[in-house]
């Protein structure tokens, strides 16, 4: 059963009462019982250790801004090795939600990352790399950093090992180039998942159109409809996708971070989404991008107004990618929810 640490609101951050027991104990105690002392406070260090393997850190804040986007990321004390690519959404045409530039550009300059996409599989104003190319620059993205669509030039595949619809994943060529990743992902509804975080930024967006394919179809083909009558199967690839990229590209070298604004039942591959029915909640980071997007969920339910998203949600089953996700390892759906605000 799932277990929540910190309630969305409530912003508490885990104090170990065991240990500060421990401690006050120690003090009290006599010489002659300080060596059971000992062992027992090593027995709550092993259970304590357990606890933080199984619990992921997921940071917020409300503050919804250029400089709140960078200060959230510091908490992570992470810097990129070596040449960083920050995956986005460029945004279906007129008028999708997709994260303006000027709320991510200092963020991506701090990492002096590339800005990374693929092409899609559906058509539109995306489906080409000159039109694409296009779009990023109206869009105001080759404004502020250098701007790659990943399967320009092809496409490669990498393993996956552990999942039961994919073998394989299939990336933009491109992907190999970079060393570090930021996943800086608009959270919103899904037409086809029910909603789309992290794990959609990844399993679809670093996808090469065939790759997307192959995720849509769970697997069973790479060219054709991305229509899939098996809604479990494919939300099971989704997950199986993301792992494949992780085990490749190192865990240790990729954040995820999810803004929480303009929270509209649709995708940024709607260019006519519909309007909000949420007001705008905040920004969330973590190294784990199941916690990050079951957070995410949670503050979803406990939002007023949810009750469009909440049924977008549900009538697609969206949240068995994270149950999927958290039995192949890709993560924990059991997180703690540190708020930085004041």
């Amino acid at each position: 059963m799932k277990k929540i640490l910190s309630t969305a609101f409530a912003f508490l951050m885990a104090v170990s009462l065991g240990a500060c027991s421990s401690e006050s104990q120690k003090e009290e105690e006599t010489a002659s019982v300080q060596e059971s002392e000992q062992i027992s406070e090593t027995g709550n260090e092993e259970v304590k250790q357990d606890e933080a393997k199984e619990t992921a850190a997921v940071y917020f804040t409300s503050d919804i801004s250029s400089a709140g986007l960078v200060h959230l990321y510091e908490q992570l004390g992470w810097q990129p090795s070596g040449s960083t690519a920050v995956k986005i959404s460029t945004g279906e045409p007129p008028a999708s939600n997709y994260l303006r530039p000027e709320l991510i550009k200092d963020l991506v300059q701090e990492v002096n990352g590339t800005i990374v996409e693929c092409n899609t599989a559906y058509g539109g104003s995306r489906a080409s790399s000159a039109m694409h190319k296009q779009v990023a620059e109206d869009h105001g993205f080759t404004a502020i950093a250098d701007f790659d669509l990943m399967d320009e030039e092809g496409e490669t595949e990498w393993p996956v090992s552990g999942g039961k619809r994919l073998d394989r994943i299939i990336v933009g060529s491109h992907a190999e180039n970079y060393s570090d990743w930021v996943i800086l992902s608009h959270f919103k509804g899904h037409a086809m998942a029910g909603f789309g975080g992290a794990i959609k930024n990844v399993g679809i967006g670093i996808s090469s159109a065939s790759g997307k394919v192959l995720v849509h179809s769970a697997g069973t083909r790479t060219s054709g409809s991305i229509m899939n009558s098996d809604q479990d199967a494919w939300l099971e690839a989704l997950a199986e996708m993301v792992k494949g990229f992780e085990d490749h590209a190192g865990k240790e070298h990729i954040i995820y971070i999810n803004v929480m604004n303009r929270l509209s039942v649709d995708c940024d591959c709607d260019g006519n989404p519909a309007e909000p029915d949420i007001h705008d909640i905040g920004i969330l980071v973590s190294r784990d991008p199941v916690a990050l997007d079951q957070a995410c969920v949670d503050l979803i339910y406990q939002a007023e107004g949810n009750a469009s998203l909440v049924k977008r949600i549900e009538s697609k089953h969206g949240i068995h990618t994270l149950e999927h996700a958290e039995e192949i390892g890709l993560g924990t759906r059991t997180y703690e929810l540190v708020s930085i605000d004041g």
